[in-house]
């Protein structure tokens, strides 16, 4: 079924941004292909049979995450329940260290699933990699997060799950552009542009699309 995502602005990269009057711009996706890029308007009179998600704030190409290596591997995701023992953040460097020896496979399994998951809640559609042969559990945790591995350097500085922090704008953190044929991957974040998304931070993602599948929505 065309899915239609819809939001006050749309910035494809590459092209003018989409605001599209008082309807906003729109996204019409196809399967797991983007069929149309355009004002709201427009798009929904071309596709009228089509369900269509309103969204709040900025809808743009999912980003990439440069530190993927290092978020699976050389920081602890607490589950909810050792919040009450290790918070909810993100556990890396001297704090990783020390509990490191004190994680067996089960718990670093599992911290692997919760950070492909917040990945995908900060907007993530890419992982930069390779993830080596030796290294089939992760691997596989990947590969089944649907997210898309693709060759590139690691950012600098401490890892973190929001894609922005090692600088760069919208162009430079994005997958792609977004294309009429393109696979659609997305991410919709509730701030009013590009500005407030790097201020504000990915924190703000609202909902994030995969290859045309809906894997996060906040509301």
């Amino acid at each position: 079924m065309l899915t239609i995502h819809a939001a006050p602005l749309v910035l494809p990269v590459g092209a003018a941004a989409v605001a599209g009057g008082s309807g906003g711009g729109a996204v019409a996706v196809d399967g797991d292909r983007i069929a149309a890029i355009g004002p709201y308007e427009e798009v929904v009179a071309a596709h009228p049979a089509a369900r269509v998600r309103r969204w709040p704030g900025l809808l743009t190409p999912g980003l990439r995450q440069d530190r993927a290596r290092e978020l699976l591997t050389r920081c602890y995701h607490p589950d909810p329940r050792e919040a009450g023992e290790l918070g909810e953040l993100p556990l890396w460097g001297e704090e990783f260290e020390r509990i490191a020896a004190t994680v067996d496979t089960a718990r670093r399994s599992g911290s692997v699933r919760r950070g492909l998951q917040r990945m995908l809640r900060h907007g993530t559609t890419h992982v930069v990699g390779p993830f080596g042969a030796d290294e089939p559990a992760l691997r596989t945790a990947v590969a089944r997060s649907g997210l898309v591995q693709v060759p590139g350097r690691p950012g600098d500085g401490p890892p973190d799950l929001d894609p922005f922090v090692a600088g760069g704008d919208l162009a430079a953190t994005a997958h792609g552009p977004l294309t009429v044929g393109g696979r659609a991957d997305l991410a919709v974040f509730d701030v009013a542009d590009e500005a407030a998304l790097r201020a504000g931070g990915t924190v703000h993602c609202v909902a994030t699309v995969l290859a045309g599948r809906l894997v996060h929505r906040a509301r």
